[in-house]
């Protein structure tokens, strides 16, 4: 991998991790069309992931300090009704992440052979995720205050069938909010607070498997320190630009050009890809 793709990629995955666009997706997309096997890349992989996690804590660190504080903070846990806000909110997130738990443990073999086979999955899933955004668009909003732990499940039911590379993690799981008539304003930190622990349990799996792989040095790809470095702060910066920016386009209702984007890019990929 050049440095120019190595810069590239790390763009295309900070800005499309948090737009709801499908990061998988259009790194697909864009590794079939720079001809790079993503498993040989596997420590590129893992180091921009880490990058967009990052990215997350830095936008919304006030949030997350706020959770902690509360988590850690004296209160009664007799009754999930009793809990202060923070401590609900951490625990929505823990709900969140048991379907996608459960994809990782039983289905990931099936899961990595659909990333291995093409590019047509790709696009049909991005047509999927265009209809999902323009649906949500055009939901009855009703505007719920605060996420419950059975509407934090459903989303996170999202999560997990957004590992299908071109479904859109963002998208999905803000879109399922919507539906289920929670405020638009929450669902936007709630879906990239709720991704944190997955992508870095992914991460950390990677990189398990790049450690324990024969041949540790070959399956890191050859990618030079400075590659990875520029992939890395690329995928950092971007993250951080998209992030806020996500936060600002939920807020005011306008997926559904990111749902007419999706559908054109799904349509041109099964067209010439």
């Amino acid at each position: 991998m050049s440095w120019l793709e190595s810069l590239l990629l790390g763009l295309l995955q900070g800005l499309t991790e948090y737009l709801p666009i499908s990061s998988s997706g259009h790194l697909a997309i864009a590794s079939s069309l720079f001809g790079i096997d993503g498993e040989q890349n596997m420590a590129y992989t893992v180091l921009v992931h880490v990058a967009t996690v990052l990215s997350t804590l830095v936008i919304l660190w006030k949030e997350i300090i706020w959770i902690f504080r509360d988590l850690f903070s004296r209160q009664s846990w007799k009754s999930y009704s009793g809990l202060n806000e923070g401590t609900r909110y951490a625990i929505n997130i823990i709900i969140s992440m048991i379907p996608v738990g459960i994809v990782g443990l039983f289905f990931k073999d099936s899961i990595e052979a659909v990333f291995g086979s093409g590019t047509t999955v790709v696009g049909c899933c991005l047509l999927v995720t265009a209809a999902l955004l323009t649906f949500s668009y055009y939901a009855k909003p009703r505007n719920r205050d605060h996420i419950s732990g059975w509407h934090a499940f459903i989303i996170g039911i999202a999560q997990a069938v957004a590992v299908l590379p071109g479904i859109s993690r963002s998208g999905s799981t803000i879109a399922t909010g919507i539906i289920l008539g929670n405020r638009k304003d929450k669902l936007a930190q709630f879906s990239f607070l709720m991704v944190i622990p997955p992508i870095l349990g992914e991460a950390l799996l990677d990189m398990k498997d790049l450690l324990d792989s024969a041949g540790t040095a070959s399956a890191g790809d050859g990618t030079g320190t400075a590659t990875l470095v520029i992939g890395f702060l690329a995928a950092f910066i971007s993250g951080c630009a998209a992030c806020k920016w996500m936060i600002s386009i939920v807020r005011k209702g306008k997926l559904i050009w990111f749902g007419i984007y999706c559908a054109v890019a799904g349509i041109l990929t099964l067209i010439f890809l």
